[in-house]
């Protein structure tokens, strides 16, 4: 098994790609060892001293480091765990564990906007911001505020205000003229 690594933009973070499927649909974000109890792969990588986070998308596995550790060091027992977890045959999430749902249900005299921020979203934004690494999910509009979480390389990115900012909002307010502004939500 050969396992690439990509940087991503946030220094504190790298992409692995394992050459096979991670998650099926969806992504999983595990923000601390506590989170991760419901996957075998994410609990393998939180052994490992130093990592922050893990998170999950179809076919890559992101994890951000303590600033105090380097990547040279931690890189290679990483590895190490990915390889381990493919070739065990363990789930990467436990059977009757769930994945979040990656957007808010919002009904209402919005829904229509709403389903119009959600579509951009996924067709425009999301692949977008996989290729980095991250993910993100809606939770809501309100007088014309979007907020929006994002996850995985993308959270704690020094480029993610200019990501919330001058891409998605630019984008939201191009096609959706009631989108006045974007604001992120901590989870």
């Amino acid at each position: 098994m050969f396992i690439q690594t990509e940087s991503t933009p946030n220094p504190a973070t790298l992409k692995f790609l394992p050459g096979q499927s991670v998650l099926d649909a969806g992504t999983a974000d595990f923000p601390s060892k506590e989170a991760a109890e419901s996957s075998p792969l994410a609990t393998r990588i939180f052994d490992v001293a130093g990592v922050n986070g893990v998170f999950f998308g179809n076919d890559f596995v992101t994890v951000t480091k303590d600033e105090s550790v380097d990547w040279d060091h931690i890189k290679p027992a990483i590895l190490g765990a990915v390889m381990e977890h493919f070739q065990s045959g363990q789930p990467v999430i436990s059977d009757g564990a769930t994945q979040a749902p990656t957007h808010a249900e919002h009904d209402g005299e919005d829904a229509e906007v709403v389903n119009q921020i959600k579509d951009l979203l996924d067709s425009r934004v999301r692949p977008a911001v996989a290729q980095d690494g991250g993910d993100i999910t809606f939770h809501g509009f309100d007088r014309g505020i979007v907020y929006l979480h994002l996850q995985g390389a993308c959270a704690g990115c020094p480029s993610a205000t200019l990501t919330l900012k001058m891409g998605i909002e630019n984008l939201l307010r191009h096609y959706i003229p009631e989108v006045a502004e974007v604001r992120p939500v901590a989870l």
